[in-house]
């Protein structure tokens, strides 16, 4: 390898930003709209206007999808498909996923790698850390798909391990509602958004925002997780700058 290829660049992030390096986590209902299954073009476009905004401010995006606008492996495994093989369904949802991203972002001029924990090199790059985060330091989106290439284990949880192992700053938890609630808002309207919550009290009060093993592994890392509503204009951009947003779990 070329000397120089060892010494990364200097940070390209502007000092407005809060963070230098974060990991976005977008469920694949997100690209549904109001669709009930798939991807609604629209939005996908949506998502990808603002992910190249964002990504032009000079920090270093690193995303993890789910895949659950295709197919959902537990709730497969629910109907009789034996579980593990439900789940690597799933994980090939969020490869389909993470390709049309890919595709909307590259239409907006932004350079963009597709890393899959599961080989498909047809199509994607085998999942490698020190790439990915060379990746990272050369201005690249990474997209993370195809979850930790193991069954049994969410994208959620995929997106805490990623986040560690590329020395993420925080994951920004991008959802349909605007923070963590003490009860289901639309079941209850009086439920109390909680502006900021420790991991033992996420844990203990068995919140369902994220698994239980995502959230243990990001206390493990003392990794922040940042959950806003997605689907207002704007707010991924206030989310990366350190705008207060949602519900901060640290």
């Amino acid at each position: 390898m070329d000397a120089r290829e060892e010494t990364a660049p200097a940070s390209r992030a502007a000092p407005h930003l809060r963070y230098r390096r974060v990991l976005l986590k977008l469920s694949g209902e997100a690209l549904m709209g109001d669709a009930a299954y798939g991807i609604d073009n629209r939005v996908l476009q949506s998502i990808a206007g603002e992910l190249s905004e964002v990504s032009r401010l000079g920090l270093e995006l690193a995303l993890v999808i789910g895949g659950g606008n295709i197919f959902r492996g537990v709730r497969a495994a629910n109907d009789g498909t034996d579980r593990a093989t439900a789940d690597y369904m799933g994980m090939l949802a969020t490869v389909i996923n993470a390709l049309a991203l890919q595709d909307a972002l590259e239409r907006q001029g932004v350079t963009t790698r597709v890393m899959s924990a599961i080989e498909i090199r047809q199509i994607a790059e085998p999942y490698i850390r020190r790439r990915a985060m060379r990746h990272l330091e050369k201005g690249r989106v990474v997209i993370f798909a195809a979850g930790t290439g193991n069954p049994f284990f969410s994208t959620d949880t995929a997106a805490s391990l990623r986040a560690a192992e590329i020395g993420a700053e925080i994951i920004l938890k991008a959802t349909k509602v605007d923070g963590v609630y003490d009860a289901d808002p639309k079941l209850k309207p009086s439920a109390k958004r909680f502006s900021q919550l420790s991991y033992d009290d996420f844990l203990r009060q068995g919140l369902k925002v994220m698994d239980a093993t995502a959230v243990t592994l990001c206390m493990e890392n003392a990794l922040p997780i940042m959950v806003f509503n997605m689907t207002v204009a704007g707010n991924i951009h206030r989310a990366v700058v350190g705008e207060p947003l949602g519900t901060l779990v640290h």
